[in-house]
């Protein structure tokens, strides 16, 4: 068979230039070695962490919050196996609906896991043994990436874990260390506090959330603090041994000092890295910078031009919209036409409660590159939707240029975060002053009028509620 196109790996990124590429009128085939299309996010990342960060946030409230609202409840329990169902239930939902999107945009699929045979062909071996090779004009490599560890520990899956295997646990640790104090182990640490395990996190950086702004950072550690989390930042981790049942993890910290760690799981989160084993590459010219990732130019070309790469396997930040972004950047170079991205402006989302969000720079950032800013900054507890709801933790912080008030960058910790940061984004894209946001009618009462207030505080330091 030939193709216009052949996407290798069905994550967000894969499926995606599937679907653009389809929807420009190629032929497309798209190969993935597991049984279920999704790839990480949507089998064992994304999805399935929301799921359980959701139900857990639930229970949380019950336990915590409603009392506060005035409604009575016997003591709440966790059937741990029926949430956990219902998390697999989300995910079979989630992946069939990419099947059906492959079958809607009449694209081939292909089970096994594919390696180059060359610069247009590529060999499918399938998990009975056999093989098929097919030819394609326009390949796009977009197999995304696996958990990382440290050379002195050893992952058995059971006890000492990644995330992959924290999303599936049948029972709720009673301590779980958590070894990186990014998103990945922040999230899954906040599933399990809230269903009652203590939790300490692990962290060799000064400060969790090492590469967003140091505002949320700090903001973000009290408030986890405050909910029962235990941090251990500027420890830089030595061993991790288990013991039967327990796992032991030695570090050092700040001041040279060995310290110990004991729990009965630990979660080890310090990052991902990009997965191409068993590509063969090399046949096809494809090559690799010092990480390990595939090189590519400014339009994701990799070294051999009708070869192309996306998402976690290219420099850059390994998010899933990141991902979806280049593949629809690629497709459509592919078709002819003149598609942009700009890196500056891709959200980063932390989906802890309160929820961080951020997208531009930081101010760490700014200082570095010598921009003269300035910096607005509301408290959500300022607003009478967060008292109104209870979620009076956290703040919205614009940095403008202090000459031409242009938005540079937005950074938040509150409720429904997440979502708050895309009208931020949205202003960034097309340039706007904070005055610009400013003046924009936000509804009343909303989180949003947070950004309002934090744009005022920024354009002329005078926001109206506070």
């Amino acid at each position: 068979m030939k193709y216009d196109i052949i996407v290798i790996g069905s994550g967000p990124g894969g499926y995606i230039a599937a679907v653009r590429a389809s929807q420009l009128g190629k032929k497309v085939a798209i190969i993935e070695k597991y049984s279920t299309l999704g790839g990480t996010c949507l089998n064992v990342g994304c999805i399935p962490s929301k799921a359980l960060l959701d139900s857990s946030h639930h229970y949380y409230d019950a336990v915590h919050h409603f009392d506060i609202h005035g409604i009575s409840i016997e003591k709440p329990t966790v059937d741990f196996a029926k949430m956990v169902a219902r998390k697999e239930t989300v995910v079979s939902q989630t992946t069939a609906g990419i099947q059906y999107l492959m079958d809607k945009n009449k694209v081939d699929v292909y089970e096994g896991l594919g390696s180059f045979v060359d610069a247009t062909h590529v060999k499918i071996t399938k998990n009975d043994g056999t093989d098929e090779t097919i030819e394609g004009v326009n390949i796009i490599i977009a197999t995304g990436s696996k958990p990382s560890t440290l050379p002195f520990i050893s992952i058995d899956k059971e006890r000492v874990i990644t995330s992959t295997e924290a999303l599936k646990l049948s029972e709720i640790p009673k301590h779980l260390l958590v070894i990186g104090g990014g998103v990945i182990g922040l999230e899954l640490g906040s599933v399990y506090k809230r269903l009652g395990a203590d939790v300490t996190v692990i962290e060799y950086a000064p400060k969790i959330t090492p590469t967003m702004d140091a505002d949320v950072s700090k903001e973000l550690q009290k408030v986890l603090k405050k909910q029962g989390m235990k941090f251990a930042v500027g420890h830089g981790v030595s061993s991790v041994e288990r013991k039967g049942d327990e796992v032991e993890v030695k570090a050092t910290d700040k001041k040279g000092k060995e310290v110990t760690f004991t729990g009965d799981y630990c979660l080890v989160a310090v990052g991902r890295k990009p997965f191409t084993d068993g590509l063969n590459l090399a046949a096809a010219g494809v090559k690799l910078n010092d990480r390990k990732q595939v090189e590519v130019n400014n339009h994701l070309q990799t070294s051999t031009k009708n070869i192309y790469a996306i998402g976690d396997v290219i420099e850059g930040a390994m998010l899933a919209h990141k991902a979806e972004e280049e593949a629809v950047v690629v497709t459509e170079f592919i078709a002819g036409q003149k598609p942009h991205i700009d890196y500056n402006l891709i959200p980063g989302v932390v989906y802890t409660w309160p929820e961080v969000a951020a997208v531009g720079k930081t101010e760490q950032e700014l200082k570095d590159a010598g921009v003269d800013y300035k910096s607005g900054k509301f408290l959500m507890r300022a607003l009478g939707r967060s008292r109104a709801s209870g979620d009076i933790d956290g703040f919205v912080k614009i940095l403008a240029n202090k000459t031409t008030d242009e938005i540079l960058g937005v950074h938040m910790v509150g409720a429904r975060a997440a979502d708050l940061i895309m009208e931020a984004a949205v202003a960034m894209e097309y340039r706007a002053s904070a005055e610009d946001l400013a003046r924009i009618c936000h509804g009343h009462p909303t989180y949003s009028e947070a950004v309002k207030e934090a744009a005022k505080a920024a354009w002329d330091g005078k926001p109206l509620n506070a």
